[in-house]
């Protein structure tokens, strides 16, 4: 048992060394540590180069951490007010992007020969987003106070708002048994979620202020406990882990919610890396190739779908080309949403957790190299090029005339 132990706290302590040197490397090359902490997951799972049997447990129980302490941290990040805003001011971009995004995934799942409801799953990978990278994206390119930077939260907040729905519904689908009984479960989750929104609307500040605590201890046990009760409690709802997390978080506003980010950060990254690094144990590498062509296909299509939903949404509120250009490169990003959906469905279907890491991995490294390069991106219609040739060829010959006809020559 001791020897055990000793295993464990080993094993352990070299995963996270090795996060933290992939960490570092990230931020060296400028590209996001998610995908390369799937890297890493890929690596020490089955036919990787090395297995966890000491620390596989803990693992699992801190990767359920890490998707809990993921959607409290995005759900504090609006109230319910701010949704409603975003939701009246953003309805047809968040309409554009569940038309482009959504399909892709969904005709995939069911040309690959998956069952309709891991099909679901698989479009509502294709569908979302990674807030979290995006932020970070636009936050490391200073970015921030950009016209189009308002457009891509927007179009976020809209997916992030239906994953309070898809969710819930996918869950009760997979999990719920009978048609009955399924049936009773979307329909007790959904008057959850929207009874939980309706008090976080009317009373999300006094909420608020009786959680708030002037000692930084009482506030995170305060946060930490009452989240994973009310998670715990939605799974046994088969509300899903995350929703309830997620909507703990929308129900805080005030003063509480940037006590509550400065004390939850540094778990949520520790939890959120393991996380990550648990769900790559979890995929067969020798079903990687299998899928390698099916996820270059799907992520071709989703790059130019994302795109052109950036496009669309920037140029509705007449912002130019440049911004539409970096609108489109910013929504590329796939991660941790993705992760979690794909993470339903794996027991169902095996092939789905290795598609998943492997569009993942690719969209989050092509979609953070196009944003950073996108004011580079320039797109001309042939009469605009056309146009654009015959303004050079007038300034030229006018430059020429003048220097022909200059009194000093």
């Amino acid at each position: 048992m001791h020897t055990g132990g000793d295993l464990f706290v080993i094993e352990l302590g070299a995963v996270v060394l090795v996060l933290a040197i992939v960490a570092r490397l990230a931020r060296r090359i400028g590209l996001p540590a998610l995908p390369m902490y799937l890297l890493v997951g890929l690596a020490l799972g089955d036919g990787g180069l090395v297995e966890l049997p000491a620390s596989t447990e803990f693992i699992e129980v801190g990767a359920e951490i890490g998707v809990i302490l993921m959607l409290l941290m995005l759900g504090l990040e609006f109230s319910a007010q701010e949704l409603i805003d975003n939701v009246r001011r953003s309805t047809l971009a968040g309409i554009v992007d569940i038309a482009l995004n959504f399909p892709p995934g969904f005709i995939a799942g069911l040309l690959l020969g998956f069952d309709p409801i891991v099909a679901v799953l698989l479009g509502g990978v294709t569908y979302i987003s990674s807030s979290g990278i995006v932020a970070k994206l636009v936050a490391d390119l200073d970015r921030i106070g950009n016209h189009e930077t308002s457009v891509v939260l927007s179009v976020l907040v809209i997916e992030d708002l239906a994953m309070v729905l898809y969710l819930p519904i996918v869950s009760g689908v997979l999990f719920g048994g009978s048609a009955l009984s399924t049936t009773i479960t979307i329909a007790v989750a959904l008057l959850v979620v929207i009874a939980v929104l309706g008090a976080a609307y009317l009373f999300g500040d006094r909420l608020g202020a009786i959680a708030l605590s002037q000692s930084s201890e009482a506030l995170l046990l305060t946060l930490l406990g009452g989240t994973l009760l009310f998670a715990g409690i939605a799974g046994r709802l088969n509300l899903s882990t995350a929703v309830g997390a997620f909507i703990v978080g929308i129900a805080l506003s005030g003063d509480i919610v940037s006590h509550a980010r400065g004390l939850l950060l540094p778990l949520r990254n520790l939890f959120a890396a393991v996380f990550f690094v648990f769900f790559g144990l979890q995929v067969d590498l020798d079903l990687v190739p299998d899928v390698a062509v099916a996820a270059v296909v799907i992520a071709a299509v989703t790059v130019a779908t994302k795109f052109a939903t950036g496009w669309i949404a920037a140029g509705r509120v007449a912002i130019g080309k440049p911004g539409r250009a970096r609108a489109g490169a910013a929504l590329i990003a796939h991660g941790e949403f993705s992760i979690v959906i794909a993470e339903l469905g794996i027991a169902r279907e095996s092939d789905l957790g290795a598609l998943a890491a492997t569009y993942v991995i690719i969209l989050t490294l092509v979609g953070a190299v196009l944003y950073q390069y996108s004011d580079s991106i320039t797109l001309h219609t042939p009469s605009e090029s056309y146009r654009a040739r015959w303004q050079r060829k007038s300034r030229l010959a006018e430059r020429l005339r003048k220097r022909r006809w200059s009194p000093t020559r």
